[in-house]
């Protein structure tokens, strides 16, 4: 049977709700504390990597399992500076959570525990298997040797992936906030691209009512799961379905207006710019705001498609998925080689729906790279395909094995599954 056009616009007040409520709200508080606190021990970490690389696969891990793709992405242009080993890119890259890991966090959190505790330790092993016996990573370092001076604040790749000074600081190019800029960098943290001093004061009030709007949501979202996640009412009236329903339309709303609007007038957050701690609160502020903008905008096209296609085509996607068997965690590798994080939070999305299997999950997580393998992309696509050979392999032996083992386990760790 057909919906009508009323339960499809149903469908999408829902999706415009739900998305900001359950994910958006719980992203926006997790980007800016790891943005704040990555700008406030800014340097240090990198010193003490450089002159330790033993730990390198240890720490790349790390960074890569932090949600979203920020940590991750700080570790990319530090091997292009030959500041850490290929390993440690590759521990990165396979434990890179990713913008997805948010909607596995809020939605699933002990599948998320599993999925990306085995990636963490798989990320490890293999990090440091690659530095002792990878085939290929020469070929990268060559790469790497034959690099043209870099545009990163005065510093330079000499031969060898080794730094030079910069000049004008006489610091290492590699240390300190210089290291997030790199040719190609795939997160957009640009400066403004418009001048328009009504849109930028419109652009920044839109900001600053989207953070209060933000944080009422993460009250309600915290209230909804201490509730045992139950199904929230569509209304619009003075109780907590109605605050529920408030706050996600018009977060939403703020969300879409900052990334297709708001972002060519103030900017993306550019935390590599700032210069003191009230700078660095403002624009990680600004960052956060606009990384979570994104992701919104990326979970509510997941929640469309995987509710309209239920709908529309009266489709068993559960049931698709079980029938596919040893198919499903090898596909769920196979879409974590597309570089980028919106076919991935589809995946996750579908996970929380119980439509695709843990071990698929479990593939995914270890196989993305999100937008991390980005300069790896710009700087020699035939040393990014090595990577990405490197990060599906373990990806396929892992999700197979689970499936295998344990089975397809539908609906595992999902709150109210």
């Amino acid at each position: 049977m057909i919906p009508v056009v009323g339960e499809l616009w149903e469908i999408f007040v829902l999706s415009v709700r739900d998305g900001f409520v359950q994910v958006s709200a719980f992203v926006a508080i997790t980007v800016f504390l790891f943005s704040y606190v990555q700008h406030r021990t800014d340097g240090r970490l990198i010193e003490r990597l450089e002159s330790n690389r033993r730990a390198q696969p240890v720490v790349g891990a790390l960074m890569g399992l932090t949600p979203g793709c920020g940590g991750a992405i700080v570790m990319m242009p530090l091997y292009i500076r030959g500041s850490v080993t290929f390993g440690t890119v590759v521990a990165t890259l396979i434990a890179t959570a990713g913008d997805s890991a948010f909607v596995i966090l809020v939605l699933a959190p002990e599948a998320a525990l599993y999925a990306y505790g085995i990636g963490f330790g798989v990320a490890i092993i293999s990090g440091y298997a690659v530095d002792k016996f990878g085939f290929g990573v020469d070929r990268i370092d060559r790469a790497v040797s034959r690099l043209d001076p870099t545009a990163t604040d005065g510093g330079v790749v000499t031969n060898g992936g080794r730094v030079a000074q910069s000049e004008s600081t006489n610091t290492p190019a590699g240390v300190g906030s210089q290291v997030h800029h790199y040719p190609g960098e795939s997160c957009d943290h640009e400066p403004a691209t418009h001048e328009s001093p009504v849109m930028k004061r419109l652009s920044n009030g839109a900001l600053a009512l989207w953070w209060v709007v933000a944080v009422g949501a993460l009250v309600v979202g915290v209230a909804y799961l201490a509730r045992g996640a139950p199904e929230v009412a569509l209304v619009a009236n003075a109780s907590f379905a109605g605050a529920f329903t408030a706050l996600g339309v018009v977060g939403t709303v703020l969300s879409f207006y900052l990334y297709f609007v708001g972002r060519r007038y103030i900017g993306h957050g550019r935390l590599e710019q700032a210069t003191d701690a009230v700078d660095s609160a403002r624009e990680a502020f600004t960052h956060a705001a606009m990384e979570t903008s994104f992701v919104t905008v990326w979970v509510l096209a997941a929640y469309l498609v995987y509710e309209y296609s239920v709908a529309l085509f009266s489709l068993d996607i559960a049931g698709i998925a079980a029938a596919a068997g040893l198919l499903a965690p090898v596909a769920g590798a196979g879409l974590g080689l597309i570089p980028g994080c919106g076919p991935q939070i589809v995946l996750a999305t579908a996970y929380s729906q119980g439509s695709i299997p843990f071990s698929a999950l479990a593939a995914n997580a270890i196989s993305q790279d999100g937008d991390a393998l980005f300069p790896l992309i710009a700087m020699d696509k035939k040393a990014a395909v090595i990577a990405s050979i490197y990060t599906t392999v373990p990806a396929l032996l892992v999700g197979t094995g689970l499936h295998l083992l344990f089975g397809p386990l539908f609906g595992f760790g999902v709150l109210g599954g």
